[in-house]
């Protein structure tokens, strides 16, 4: 399948999962995150590609299937196959994991174990979530998000250099927004 094949099917199977989803503080539909973390990661492969495309535009776009929405693995897996399916799981929080700092290193100790195209995705993730935070964030949560953004760029950033230096830029703007 080429990139826009695969593009085509995994954003209309994101979409009917997450067709009732908006984007948090806003009212956009959630396919609009989905579509900005593609971007990034298509963004990326221009300026480096020495990663699989096509592998990681699926990922990018159906990262947050398991997480938000009601779609079993069993289905993720039978529609895109084990290494897709194995790979959004890298990237679904554990939710019997109690606290969010031990949900992060839990998701990225599994992500690091993953092909590198995982950790590209939860860069490009992060980086398109760095954006203004919605109006009802405390300070707290809002410094607690910083905190997780610099331990994802540490912890993945070797995996693409273009992406490392944008989520850097990406924090230094997000600091704006705190205090």
């Amino acid at each position: 399948m080429n990139i826009q094949e695969v593009y085509q099917k995994a954003i209309a199977f994101a979409g009917t999962q997450h067709k009732n989803q908006l984007v948090p503080g806003s009212s956009s539909n959630y396919v609009v995150h989905l579509s900005n973390v593609a971007m990034e990661v298509l963004v990326a492969h221009k300026a480096n590609p020495d990663f699989n495309l096509v592998y990681a535009v699926q990922v990018a776009l159906l990262h947050d299937v398991l997480e938000d929405t009601d779609t079993s693995y069993e289905c993720l897996q039978k529609t895109f196959g084990n290494a897709v399916a194995s790979g959004v799981l890298a990237l679904t929080k554990n939710e019997e994991l109690i606290s969010k700092p031990l949900q992060m290193r839990d998701s990225l100790q599994r992500i690091r174990q993953q092909r590198k195209e995982v950790s590209i995705v939860k860069l490009a993730d992060r980086i398109t979530n760095l954006q203004e935070p919605p109006p009802h964030w405390t300070e707290e949560k809002k410094q607690n998000y910083l905190h997780e953004a610099k331990e994802i760029a540490t912890t993945l950033g070797e995996a693409n250099e273009y992406l490392h230096q944008r989520i850097l830029e990406r924090m230094e703007v997000y600091q704006g927004f705190i205090g």
